[in-house]
């Protein structure tokens, strides 16, 4: 059954325009007011309501009020010719889909029509599936079902099980504090402290202080005596992320504590004792470091007793879609908004791309989309990619054909070559497609 549109406009010319542009693709009823559009919901049923704000009686604004009230899954876009930004707002404030302005671009508006109601063919079949794209991959807080990540569970669970030292190693963004948040809530201890450092946030000069404390008067501005991470700490867990970019002052100290169990406050005369695991994280090659003399050996082996290496998300593209799912479900809670839908021609950009700054990236990416989506489905509009063609550190920016061109290409690809579907979701006409494809020799 085609779907159903519900056109509201005092204006009877336009009410005809708007028929006889729309009838190819949809059902198109009509309304020459809102009162009577809102007596004929229940007989036209419609999926769209496409109305002017600006008509005798009822207008357009207190139409949307109701039809949301009463029929919350019909989509409705709003048309005036105030265009001001005052109107825009109102609309999307209320919850209005889209907004067009008079007057109308008919191509234009055919594209936000078809784009809404392929919006609703998602919903539904997403509906018809029964998932919320969450629940069937959480495993606390770890998403993923590639054998690199099956091989890190294990490790996991075995690190939490005993209390040793652990390395955790991956690139930038691979998700490593997650790791080590897993290991530690996992473990018996879960009910003591997790404490984190970032050790490139402090100089060395300060790190010592951070981590260990200090007495009073052990240096200028040393005021009062401070209480260490360690301390802080107790029996539970002190988490050294970029171990890598410490100082070798600064690792022999370190050392120390994981071989005597004991440390000394800045400025202080007795040692201190220590109950806490330490899980240190790097994206460095530290076998490389220890070679140039940049990182000690024995350090490396007291803190590798227990090994974590996180693949990158280029490695394990098949868990995008499953990641995809989780961070939208996350990041909508955290931002206190719908958990929207993820068409499939906007995860086919997340699968394909190579994801240089991993699990992060694609949180930003995903969380960019939450806040510049209109309604509850996103779409590849809406996914913004730090890089399309070439990636940001080959010390190469790309011109703007390369990026045209890369696109077009992708969401060719993405469409199995269909080029009325690439043409819809690109935003341009077939013929302006063909033109590109014959432009970038891709026909």
């Amino acid at each position: 059954m085609a779907p159903r549109v519900l056109v509201v406009d005092d204006d009877p010319s336009i009410r005809q325009a708007l028929t006889h542009a729309l009838a190819d693709s949809v059902d198109v009823r009509v309304a020459m007011s809102a009162e009577e559009a809102l007596g004929a919901l229940a007989a036209t049923a419609p999926d769209v309501i496409l109305s002017d704000v600006r008509m005798p009686g009822m207008d357009g604004l207190e139409l949307l009020r109701i039809v949301r009230e009463r029929v919350p899954g019909v989509d409705v876009v709003l048309m005036s010719a105030f265009d001001d930004m005052p109107t825009v707002v109102a609309s999307m404030r209320e919850g209005a889909t889209d907004f067009v302005a008079k007057p109308l671009d008919l191509h234009d508006l055919r594209r936000v029509i078809g784009r809404i109601v392929e919006d609703r063919r998602v919903r539904d079949r997403a509906r018809v599936a029964g998932e919320d794209g969450v629940s069937e991959f959480r495993l606390e807080g770890l998403v993923g079902r590639d054998p690199k990540m099956i091989a890190t569970y294990k490790l996991v669970g075995q690190a939490a099980s005993i209390r040793t030292n652990v390395l955790i190693r991956g690139e930038s963004g691979t998700g490593k504090e997650l790791i080590a948040r897993a290991i530690h809530y996992n473990s018996p201890d879960a009910g003591e402290p997790f404490v984190a450092l970032n050790c490139t946030a402090l100089p060395s000069t300060l790190l010592e202080s951070e981590l260990f404390g200090h007495v009073r008067g052990a240096f200028t501005g040393a005021m009062q005596s401070r209480r260490g991470r360690f301390d802080l700490a107790g029996r539970g867990t002190i988490f050294l992320d970029e171990i890598g970019d410490t100082s070798a002052e600064f690792q022999a100290k370190l050392l120390r504590v994981l071989q005597e169990r004991e440390y000394y406050p800045v400025g202080a005369e007795r040692p201190e004792r220590t109950e806490a695991r330490v899980i240190a994280a790097t994206h460095r090659n530290l076998e490389e470091m220890i070679a140039r003399g940049e990182f000690r050996a024995d350090l490396y082996y007291r803190l590798r007793v227990v090994e974590i290496v996180v693949p990158p998300l280029r490695e394990r593209a098949g868990d995008i879609p499953a990641l995809a799912h989780h961070l939208l479900h996350v990041t909508s809670t955290r931002l206190h908004r719908q958990v929207p839908i993820l068409s499939d021609a906007a995860l086919g950009i997340l699968v394909h791309y190579e994801w240089p700054g991993n699990v992060r990236e694609l949180e930003n990416c995903l969380t960019h989309a939450l806040v510049v989506v209109r309604g509850d489905v996103v779409r590849p509009e809406h996914i913004v990619l730090a890089s399309i063609a070439g990636s940001p550190s080959d010390g190469k920016l790309p011109s703007l054909d390369d990026i045209e061109r890369d696109h077009v290409e992708r969401v060719m690809a993405m469409t199995g070559g269909r080029k009325t579907e690439a043409a819809r979701t690109l935003g341009v006409s077939r013929p302006r497609l063909d033109r590109l494809l014959a432009k970038f020799g891709l026909s």
